[in-house]
């Protein structure tokens, strides 16, 4: 009986030993394991060299913008046909075809103190998305056309004193850049941030 019990008591000891001797190997691999690359943009598809990597944050009049992620994609892949049957946006701008939808992602934080919008009631753009000294033009997301702050698309946005949104925006141009950088211009404020130069 005691030789029996005896037994029992080693199995489960080096059971316990060899459970926790790869609990601790596992975890050391996942420790030694280098994290996956965040892929922010895909400008060095049109051999663009970048001024600053993203993210890059300005601020005017207590209103803080960040471009995080800026992904160039024609108008006609996978990538861009998705986005816009998602959302309802079309692919074009003033009647004219686009060959390129830029797909950004964004936060947007109001530092002020009075609220920062966009919608019927002020609507003023606060940031701007300069390519070749043009700010582009957004067209709306139709399935989420009346969502205030979506987070899936925006259009209409409204921030009171503190408040922060991270979300997406879809612009369309008409051709390859070659200058980009962002703007903001909110309560006589002014900021601005060259990401690629000319």
């Amino acid at each position: 009986m005691k030789k029996t019990m005896m037994k029992a008591i080693m199995a489960a000891t080096m059971l316990i030993s060899t459970v926790a001797g790869q609990w601790e190997i596992s975890n050391a691999n996942a420790a030694e394991a280098t994290p996956a690359p965040i892929i922010r943009d895909n400008l060095f598809k049109f051999g663009l060299k970048k001024e600053v990597e993203l993210p890059v944050t300005i601020t005017s009049g207590g209103f803080s913008y960040t471009l995080e992620k800026l992904m160039i994609y024609d108008v006609n892949s996978n990538d861009a046909q998705a986005l816009m049957k998602k959302y309802g946006y079309i692919d074009r701008l003033y009647k004219t075809p686009t060959k390129y939808m830029v797909w950004t992602k964004i936060t947007i934080e109001n530092k002020s103190k009075k609220i920062v919008q966009r919608n019927a009631k002020d609507q003023q753009d606060k940031w701007f998305l300069c390519f070749d000294g043009y700010n582009l033009n957004w067209p709306a997301p139709k399935k989420v056309f009346e969502v205030v702050n979506s987070r899936e698309a925006l259009n209409t946005w409204v921030l009171k004193p503190g408040e922060k949104l991270t979300t997406y925006q879809m612009y369309g141009y008409f051709k390859e850049p070659t200058f980009i950088a962002v703007r903001t211009y909110v309560g006589g404020g002014f900021d601005e941030e060259i990401i690629v130069k000319d």
